[in-house]
């Protein structure tokens, strides 16, 4: 089993920026899709960045030229640089991972607070 810990969220006032990060236990195998989702209220779950198989990106549109995900294999640890934030940006964001390596996985981390306000 695998665990993810994110760190690095806090309170930012609008226009900050932040760079929450993501840590697995261990190297992680057969990876499909590594990234960061978040749930405002009232919300449904939304990818916000993350890497796909074959080290390409995807982000969602609402945080296009603002976000920026990147990842330290030697540590086993996945960025998301967050800039230009907006209230808007408000959640908790998790972690996550998942793939094939003789069985399907999906590991989540426990999750980061991430308030943008004056």
């Amino acid at each position: 089993q695998v665990q993810l810990v994110e760190s690095g969220g806090g309170l930012v006032q609008p226009g900050g920026s932040l760079r929450p990060s993501c840590a697995a236990s261990r190297i992680i195998f057969g990876v499909n899709v590594m990234g960061w989702y978040r749930r405002a209220p009232g919300l449904q779950r939304e990818l916000v960045a993350a890497f796909t198989n074959g080290g390409s990106t995807n982000y969602a549109d609402s945080v296009k030229g603002r976000f920026n995900i990147s990842r330290d294999d030697a540590k086993n640890t996945v960025y998301l640089q967050m800039n230009s934030l907006k209230p808007e940006d408000t959640t908790v964001y998790y972690c996550q991972a998942e793939g094939s390596w003789y069985r399907p996985y999906e590991y989540w981390g426990q999750g980061t607070q991430v308030t943008v306000s004056s």
